[in-house]
């Protein structure tokens, strides 16, 4: 017998072994029916390859129950950063009233201006000593409209708007403070306890600890100590959470790097297995007809 049809033919029988469906080929009809003439019994369709041939590529449902990758499960829900208790005792609801006058920074500022909102400053500070705040706020803003560069004048204000419960309205002013003089230690004094009513806790000891740094105060700094405690208690919070995140993100990209890999050497089987059944004829000759007339000494 010619040795290459002969290793075709153990080819062949390897293929059937691996997987005895093949034999179900319409094509192969007539092997089939000589394999069953001499007492041959061909598995059905479904029937999966023998266990024993540890070489059979498994079902595509069984790899698909494989491949799931743990990493799929759910992630803890991103509202785990809030589970910090903190004490949240003072803290109000924010204020959502329209921003206040800031001024014109285009208006050139005259001597006579200059003394003019002094005035205006003065008068505010006197209402605000009479407890009249609404007056105070209302004097304060003339004297900005007068002198839009002073940042005093808008820290001023924002002490108002702190005694009058409105935290955002003074972060506006104080921020605008700040943008004029960055080295002014009232607007981040009173930034600072802005951010306490608005729980804003590490906002809050930022701007407190600025306000120390530049020109120690007394009030600024027992509020630091008051409020630095919960800033860190959320900051080390938050340390673990992102480090508890990031874990879970390598480990979902390994995962899925495992599926990707699993996913490939599945289609490399695949692949192996249809150019096994059909892609090529093993018999050369052009099967079924090269097989058996086509391999002489049979």
């Amino acid at each position: 017998m010619d040795a290459r049809k002969l290793s075709d033919l153990r080819a062949f029988v390897t293929l059937c072994q691996r997987q005895p469906a093949v034999l179900r080929s319409p094509e192969l009809d007539f092997f089939r029916e000589w394999l069953e003439s001499v007492g041959a019994t061909i598995p059905p369709a479904s029937e999966k390859a023998s266990p024993t041939h540890t070489a059979t590529p498994p079902p595509q449902e069984e790899e698909a129950a494989k491949e799931v990758p743990k990493s799929e499960e759910p992630l803890e829900p991103e509202s785990e950063e809030s589970d910090v208790e903190i004490d949240n005792e003072g803290v109000i609801e924010p204020d959502s009233e329209e921003s206040q006058e800031m001024g014109d920074d285009s208006v050139e500022v005259t001597e006579e201006m200059m003394d003019q909102a002094n005035e205006k400053k003065s008068e505010a500070i006197n209402a605000l000593g009479d407890g009249e705040l609404q007056r105070a706020i209302d004097l304060f803003t003339e004297a900005i409209k007068l002198n839009p560069r002073l940042a005093i004048l808008y820290a001023k204000r924002a002490s108002v708007y702190i005694k009058l419960q409105k935290p955002n309205a003074a972060i506006r002013d104080c921020s605008r403070a700040i943008e004029i003089n960055p080295d002014s230690a009232q607007p981040y004094k009173w930034r600072g306890k802005a951010h306490r009513l608005l729980g804003h806790w590490e906002d809050s000891a930022h701007d407190l600890a600025m306000a120390c740094k530049l020109d120690y105060d007394e009030d600024a700094s027992a509020m630091l100590k008051e409020v630095q405690p919960r800033a860190l208690k959320i900051a080390e919070h938050r340390r673990k959470y992102e480090r508890k995140r990031e874990e879970k993100e390598i480990q979902a990209r390994k995962e899925r790097a495992k599926k990707a890999r699993e996913e490939h050497e599945r289609a490399q089987r695949e692949e192996e297995a249809r150019r096994q059944a059909g892609g090529s004829n093993p018999f050369g000759g052009g099967f079924p007809g090269g097989f058996p007339g086509g391999m002489p000494g049979m």
